[in-house]
């Protein structure tokens, strides 16, 4: 399986355990939690990236990203979106220049 597959496979696996029992899938218990519940474990993923960035394990920071990104499909799927969405922005904003899409957002009031 190439990189690229697993996001395919991966999203798969979210579409068909979203709607199964909350005792026997832990992805179906994240969507029985709601948006906040989801987001809240996204939110504690995002910390422990970054305690594991500021040591030098690179394992660990592996892991905690691998969990962050789980847990963001997780909350893509809950709100009928995937991988590809954030694909697609990440290639419409690429050979952009940073500065002038931080500015372009802010001339927008994001």
């Amino acid at each position: 399986m190439n990189a690229s597959d697993i996001l395919t496979q991966l999203t798969q696996t979210l579409v068909e355990r979203r709607d199964a029992s909350p005792d026997e899938s832990y992805v179906a218990r994240l969507h029985a939690g709601g948006a906040a519940a989801i987001g809240k474990k996204v939110g504690e993923e995002a910390a422990e990236v970054i305690i594991a960035g500021l040591d030098d394990q690179p394992e660990a920071l592996v892991h905690e990203v691998a969990d962050l990104w789980f847990h963001t499909m997780v909350l893509l799927n809950h709100h009928g979106l995937d991988a590809t969405a954030v694909l697609a922005e990440l290639q419409r904003r690429f050979g952009v220049s940073g500065l002038d899409e931080k500015a372009a957002r802010a001339a927008e009031g994001k």
